[in-house]
């Protein structure tokens, strides 16, 4: 599709690990969804306001220390639909694959290396539901995140 990253989503990125900023970087000229970074680094303060509120459910978050992202569908009509994170993390998981590293979505949480799932990211959303569901545990979906695995 050929998108590219605006200035905001490039000064959001600043801070961020350098193999990660990649793989963002690789993903947005290979997406069929348009996105934008709506957040990199974050202070602990902003951690805890986070928690505070709900918006997060830890303070060990990897946006502390730049190795995580959250990518916003960029649309006209509703950017938290989930088919349109779908898409953006197909993208996000040739991007891992392509440059060989090891990436988590906040959809997928029990696979630790996104680019190297055999399937659509779609298919690792849903093999994360029937995990917690036969665990009798809620799936925590958080589709616009994504973090790095060591």
């Amino acid at each position: 599709m050929g998108y590219k990253l605006g200035t905001g989503s490039l000064s959001r990125l600043e801070g961020v690990n350098d193999d990660l900023v990649t793989v963002v970087k690789y993903a947005i000229g290979v997406t069929k969804q348009d996105f934008s970074v709506i957040c990199g680094l974050r202070t602990l303060d902003e951690q805890k306001a986070l928690v505070a509120k709900g918006a997060s459910q830890t303070m060990k978050s990897k946006h502390i220390d730049g190795n995580a992202v959250d990518l916003m569908a960029y649309c006209a009509g509703d950017r938290w639909e989930l088919n349109l994170y779908d898409e953006i993390a197909d993208a996000m998981k040739e991007a891992a694959e392509a440059t060989g590293v090891k990436l988590r979505w906040g959809a997928a949480w029990t696979i630790n290396d996104l680019g190297a799932w055999e399937g659509t990211a779609e298919n690792a959303m849903n093999s994360y539901i029937d995990i917690r569901r036969s665990q009798g545990r809620r799936p925590f979906i958080d589709a616009p995140h994504f973090e790095l695995m060591f």
